[in-house]
Order: C-alpha cells, then structure tokens, then sequence
C-alpha cells in the first residue's frame, strides 16, 4: 500500500459526486461586467444575467463604494500589513466597527475576515469551559436550528463538546425549542440559542420574537443565564423597513447579532456586534480573529460606506425597489408551472426540483439562453430538497425579471417539466 491508493480513493470519491450531478467545482468564470444599470457578467465574451448573487441591493457597483475602496487602498495599502494586535489596527477598521455598532443600536462590533471564520471563533469561544487558563468555566449547552448554516453547524462540532452539549431543535419549531429547555433546566451552566435569522436555502426567518421569550423565561434557571446568538447574514441590508434584517422584522434583539459585509451591503468580511463586555471578550479569545488578518483597508472603507448608503434615503429606496421587485417576481412566475417557496418575502426565491439531474438540466437549459443560476443539491440541502436558488436585487428592472421568467418558462417546455 501507498499513498497512490490514497489518490485512487480521492479519484472515485470525484468522480462518486460527478455521477450524483452534484458537483461544485466546475465554477463559471466571470471576465468583467457590462456598463447598464444592471451589468451584466461577461463569460467567454457573452453577456449573462446574474439571478444567483447576493448582492440585494446592488451596491457592489456603487460609485461612492468604489471611490471610497480606492481611495483606502491608496493612503493604506492593499493589505493590513498583519494581524491586529502584532502590527496595530488601522483607523479604517476601527471606523468601520463604530459605524457597524451605531447601525444596529449595539455597543460594539467587531469585523472578521470573513463570517464563516467569525461563527468558528465566536462559537468556539463562547464554549469554552473547565479551563486553568480562563475564568470562563462550567458547562454550555448549544440549542441548534436543524436547518442552521454550515458555518454553525462545523463551529458547534469543532467547539469538542460532548453529545448531551449539542441539541438540535425543530426548525422554526419554538415550542420545540421551549421543551428542550424544559428537559435541561438547571443541568447546565448556560444555554446559547443560535439559529440563522434569514434561512438561505427558503427564504424563510426566525421567530426571534418568540425565541427571545423563551430565553427570557429560562434564563433564571440557569447560572449562567441563556444567550441568543443569530447569523442574519443574509437578512441585514436586505430585509425589513430599514434594512435591519430579521431583529427589526421581529422587533427584538438578540444578545449577538452576527451579519456579512458581503451580502446586502455587496462587499467583503464578517462582523458581531453586541455588549461592550462580550466584544472586549471575543477580541482576547476568538482565534479566528486574533490570528487572522483583517479584510483590507480597501475593503474596510468600502462597506463603512455601504453601511452608511442602506442606512440614508438612497438606502430606504433601494429596499423599497427591492421588495417591489419580489411582488413582481412571484406575480410573474406563479403561473409558469414549477413549485416555489411561495411563503418567502425574501430577495431569495427558490425554485423547487428535489433531483440534482433534473436541477442541473433547468440550469443548463437557463444558461443557454443568457441566464446563471445555481443548482443547491446535497450536502447543502437535504437529499431530496434539490433547488434553484433563485436570487433577486434591487439593481433589476422589470424588464430582467420578465426575460428570467420567459427563459424559465421555455427551458420547462424544451425539457419536458411543466
């Protein structure tokens, strides 16, 4: 035996998932954008629309944005140098957090490379116990949504804890999550309830509302209290009035509100805003953010500027235009013939296959005719959940809308599915 035999089952895994119709790795490369209101991706020198990118309010090709990254990027550099705590910080990124935390009412906010890193940190951190090195110590118990994102799901897994320390509750399911604390009142130190506020798979959100009460109640019952903790990645600056995502939705907050630059405000980075004491915490024990450099400086002014777009006039209209957008799109495919989420009033609408071959067929068929979407099947969703995840911004007109629905519509005729 040798590591050739190592090769050879690494070649049948590959070529396992080819056969499956699942298979991610075969990305599109994208070789600039067209000059219209809303460009479009140039592949192989053909112009595409994009309905699979999270940039909900089109801010990515924003002037101001652009002026500000460049501008950064010339009295800083192109890269922080180092990490945070070695070289010193730069005043962008400590801008950039003050101008996060007055968005969202917090304390404070801290930003991270990215926020798969961040939920590996911050999770990680919050876990800790039992340690000589720390007076953070006692058990925690981690109440998890089923459908949470990856990113939660590797950092509770990675955190080491035993099985009693992990529970899964129902999606969405409150009363579920109310009776798993019933179950483990006064087992555990604390209790942390993390959960997606905007899921990215169905557009659909958390009851924060319900689920702050149901900590509120059992936070007594435990020494430690109960800690909420939600990832609206994708529901900041594309969700709600005002752009707040799901806590302004929902009317409440949670403990820890963990967002992306790289979503709704269409640039780069992760952040967590919250109390002072629990940021001041996270900085001294967060590894994926003491170790890691900060997204450039480039980046950094870039979304301190996208930040302060979603949260003026300029921002308010586009959310408005935005949501005009989703009224439009479910009133223009609903009568095509395919199954969407039709309870999602999220820039996120996907359309639902529930087989990768038959979901690789509607892509295919789409990008013939000028359109990129993206097939999400197993291990992103359950087997047996294949979707489209169809993606919407306020940068469309209605004329995008209307060219995506004829082409869909065509493409289930030419391959025999409505």
């Amino acid at each position: 035996m040798s590591k050739k035999h190592f090769i050879d089952v690494l070649k049948k895994e590959v070529q396992r998932i080819d056969d499956s119709g699942t298979a991610k790795r075969h990305e599109i490369v994208i070789e600039g954008f067209s000059d219209e209101t809303c460009p479009r991706a140039i592949i192989k020198g053909k112009e595409y629309l994009l309905f699979n990118s999270n940039d909900y309010l089109g801010l990515r090709f924003h002037p101001t944005i652009i002026k500000a990254e460049e501008a950064a990027s010339q009295r800083y550099g192109a890269g922080p140098g180092a990490v945070r705590f070695i070289s010193g910080t730069l005043k962008i990124h400590t801008e950039l957090e003050k101008t996060l935390a007055e968005f969202h009412g917090r304390e404070a906010a801290m930003v991270f490379s990215s926020t798969f890193a961040l939920n590996m940190g911050v999770i990680h951190a919050l876990a800790k116990g039992q340690s000589k090195d720390s007076l953070v110590s006692g058990s925690t118990l981690f109440l998890s949504d089923s459908l949470n994102h990856r990113s939660i799901i590797d950092a509770i897994r990675i955190a080491n804890l035993p099985s009693e320390q992990k529970v899964v509750f129902e999606h969405l399911n409150m009363k579920n999550l109310h009776d798993v604390l019933e179950e483990n009142k006064g087992n555990f130190s604390r209790v942390i309830i993390v959960s997606d506020g905007v899921f990215s798979m169905l557009g659909e959100y958390q009851d924060l509302a319900q689920m702050k009460k149901n900590a509120d109640e059992y936070d007594k019952h435990f020494e430690e209290g109960v800690i909420t903790i939600i990832d609206d990645a994708h529901g900041v600056g594309a969700f709600g009035k005002n752009g707040r995502g799901t806590e302004e939705v929902c009317g409440v907050q949670a403990d820890l509100l963990i967002g992306t630059l790289g979503k709704g405000f269409g640039v780069d980075g992760g952040y967590v805003v919250g109390s002072k004491v629990m940021i001041d915490y996270l900085r001294e024990s967060a590894a994926t953010y003491i170790y890691s450099n900060p997204i450039s400086p480039g980046t950094a002014a870039a979304a301190c500027e996208a930040v302060k777009i979603v949260d003026s006039h300029e921002g308010k209209q586009l959310l408005i235009k935005l949501n005009e957008n989703i009224k439009y799109f479910k009133e223009r495919v609903s009568g095509i013939g395919f199954r969407f989420a039709a309870h999602s009033v999220h820039p996120i609408q996907p359309l639902l296959i529930g087989d990768p071959l038959k979901t690789k067929k509607i892509v295919e068929g789409l990008f013939k005719k000028g359109i990129v979407v993206t097939a999400i099947s197993y291990p992103v969703v359950p087997k047996g959940k294949d979707e489209i995840r169809v993606q919407l911004s306020a940068a469309y007109t209605t004329k995008e809308i209307d060219e995506f629905a004829r082409a869909l519509a065509e493409v289930g005729k030419e391959i025999g599915l409505i």
